[in-house]
Parts: C-alpha cells; structure tokens; sequence
C-alpha cells in the first residue's frame, strides 16, 4: 500500500515533532534521516523525511527540499508537507518562503497555507501575527536567537519578504466558522492572486478545521499543529483505517544519559532541573577552542557515573554568554565546535551502554544521529507535546535498538528530563 503522507521536516527535531503528533492521529509513521534512498515498508502510512536546512543557504535548501519530495513521491504520497518550527524562524531571505514556492512549483500547484500555531505549546496566531504564551513572537526569547532573530511577530510581512507570489490572511473569525468557510475564504484569495495564505488559529479545535479544509491540498506547509485534522482526510476517504496501534516500540534496555545542545529559554529550565537532581558536565566551547580533549574528559567522568542513573552532558548556556562565545569564536566555529563535540559524546556514550539517550535542540539532533549513523526512527509514545520516543533504524542490523528522544530546544516542561524515562518501557 502506498505511503498517504509525505512530509519534509526543515530540521532534525522539527521532524520529530511532527511524526509524534502523526502518531498520536493515527498514522504508522517512520522518520527518515535525509533523504531515503531504499524503499520503505509496507506498514507505513506516513514518512517524514528530516532535513537540516532551516539554517543552510536558499539555494541548498530548496535542493535538498526538491529531492525529497521526488523520493515521497516514489512511494505514492497521496499528499506532502513541508514543516518548519512553531516559532517560524527563518531570515528574510528563507528559507521557508522559497522552499514553499519551490515545492509548489514541482507539484503543479499555486497555493498552500502557512499555520506555525502549535497551541499545546503556547504558539498561537491572530490577525497574522505569532505569539508565544502572551507574548508576540518579536518579545518573546525568539528575538535573541543566535541564527534566526524573529524580530518581527507579522506573519503575513514576514513570509511576504521571502516570496515573490502575494500572500493573504485567512482570520480567526473565519476559522471559527469551520472547515466549509475556510475553504471558500481560500478559493477567495486564489481569486485575488494570492499563492499563500497566514491561518489564524488559537486551539486545537481550529487546527482540526484547518487541517480538514486542506483535504484537497497538494502541498500543506505549517508547523506541526496541522497534522492534527489531516489524518481524519485520509480516514474520510476510506485510506486510513481506526483504531491502529501507531505508537508501538520494540523494548529497549541500557544505561540513560541526556546531552542537551540548545540554548532556549526552556533547555535552559531543564538543564537546570536535572542538574539539581542528576550528575552534569558542562562543555565548554572555549575548551574545545584550545583544543582540549573535552569529549575525553566528558566521556570519562560519565563511565564511572552513568551506571547509578541518568547523566546529563550540556552545552546550553544563556543568551548573554552564547553571544559573548560566538563574538570571539565566530558565530559558525562556535556552532560547529559544540555540535561535533555533542556528537563524539553521544556515540561515546552509546559504547558506554548508554541505550535510551535524550538529545535537546536540532541541530545537536542532527549531529547526532549522523554520528551515530541513525538512517530513520520508528516513532513512539509522546513524552510532552511535541516530543515522542523513537528507536533508531540502522543500516547495521547487528546493532543494539536505542531509544532516542530528539527534543526541539523551546518544547518540554522544566522536568522533561527527568520524567521521560517513566513513559519508555524498559
């Protein structure tokens, strides 16, 4: 049976999230690192194929964006989906506006929609413009974001600044009106000339009536939220079936350890909460500067206390001192230098019988999973909105399942670290 739902996810983590709440729907979903190059199985009803170009140059994007979509499009996807972060963060260039357009462009289509909201986790758009619990987005701890400052909460100007099509406004009092309205809302700005249009939504029930007046959608581009009410079109149509078990996971055993990259305000908190209960080690980008073994010495402090229980191995730091690193390391080298050490640790880690690992932020996600040589994820129960376990698929079959929890640096509550462990079976 082909695939029904084809995603492309612009970071590691954001991938996650998203075949988590597909799961949740229930979809049978499988999370592929990169672009697959073998078939899929039988027993898959939606894919999403996790890139790490939020932050990679247009050109680059939009190509590594194009052959996903033509590898979906091998197996059957009835629809496609490009994700990107709930806080839509992206510079004024890209990428998600010319990634958009260009995946228009391949299928044939003019227009798609553009929701971010994830209400779950206190994202939330009205009259266009993003918020952040109460906060518009451009108040929020977004506008310090080393890669992507949002400094502006406008949805509609923002993404207009990075497509050359016209982009409309779909409003809340429309939404509130249901699936029926919101479709003819949308043939209406097809009409005006619009190829994108911002959806306001504040609850899950609005997502669920966005999601079904996209039934007819060949493209959907949103945060995560929307995979809420597409599933149900599926099921409409007789191609899903109810009741499927989605989240099941073969058991997984080993030692814990967390190793946590981001440097968002709610990493931060639970850095900070695990530290209180649990050993931690903090990686210090100007060690790793002078060339000082700190993926040994992390490594060696974690043998002697992993087997006593969860270890946490950090980088997350606060805005203040992240800025002062990447002014006198550079913004890139700075990255680059905690992510491969994050990295070494963690496959340190596994080989130290490490066999359930939490990775908070994406791009440390996605330094990772490469390193560990993590081809896909089979996707489980969710811990928090937003974050489900996994277990790692290998093209080495003799390796040992690990579980993963690939965690997007904004999502979790303060003791997501510490209560993760309880919904993983052992």
């Amino acid at each position: 049976m082909a695939v029904l739902l084809g995603c492309i996810a612009d970071d590691f983590t954001g991938g996650t999230d998203l075949a988590g709440m597909l799961v949740k729907a229930g979809m049978r979903t499988v999370q592929m690192i990169g672009v697959p190059q073998e078939p899929l199985g039988d027993d898959i009803d939606a894919v999403v194929v996790a890139l790490k170009s939020r932050t990679a140059p247009v050109d680059e994007a939009i190509a590594e964006s194009l052959a996903a979509l033509r590898a979906l499009q091998k197996e059957g996807c009835k629809q496609f989906y490009f994700k990107y972060c709930s806080t839509f963060d992206s510079t004024a260039k890209g990428n998600i506006g010319p990634v958009g357009e260009a995946l228009l462009q391949a299928l044939g289509s003019n227009f798609t929609i553009a929701c971010p909201a994830f209400p779950a986790n206190a994202r939330t758009i009205y009259k266009g413009y993003l918020f952040v619990g109460d906060l518009l987005l451009s108040d929020s701890g977004m506008r310090n974001h080393p890669l992507t400052p949002m400094t502006d909460a406008s949805l509609v100007r923002h993404l207009q600044s990075q497509v050359k099509g016209k982009v409309g406004l779909t409003e809340h009092s429309t939404v509130l009106k249901g699936e029926v309205a919101i479709r003819a809302r949308f043939k209406a700005l097809q009409a005006e000339g619009c190829n994108f249009t911002v959806v306001d939504a504040l609850s899950n029930d609005d997502l669920m009536s966005i999601g079904l007046a996209c039934a007819d959608m060949s493209l959907v581009t949103a945060g995560s939220g929307i995979a809420l009410g597409l599933p149900q079109n599926f099921r409409r149509a007789g191609l899903l079936a109810d009741g499927l078990v989605a989240d099941a996971l073969p058991t997984t055993g080993g030692l814990r350890a967390v190793v946590s990259g981001s440097c968002s305000i709610a990493t931060q908190g639970q850095v900070a909460a695990m530290r209180d209960k649990q050993p931690a080690f903090n990686v210090d980008p100007f060690e790793l500067a002078r060339g000082t073994d700190v993926v040994g010495a992390a490594l060696a402090w974690a043998a002697s206390r992993v087997k006593d229980g969860p270890v946490l191995i950090y980088a997350t730091a606060t805005p203040e001192a992240v800025k002062a690193v990447q002014a006198q390391l550079g913004t890139e080298k700075a990255g680059s230098l905690v992510e491969d050490a994050l990295a070494g640790i963690a496959k340190g880690l596994v080989n130290l019988g490490v066999g359930q690992l939490i990775v908070a932020g994406g791009e440390t996600a996605g330094a990772v999973v490469k390193a560990l040589g993590i081809t896909g994820l089979r996707i489980g129960p969710e811990i928090d909105p937003g974050v489900p376990w996994t277990v790692g698929i290998s093209k080495d079959v003799s390796q040992k399942p690990l579980a993963l929890a690939l965690k997007s640096g904004n999502f979790g509550t303060p003791d997501f670290f510490l209560k993760a462990w309880s919904k993983l079976a052992s």
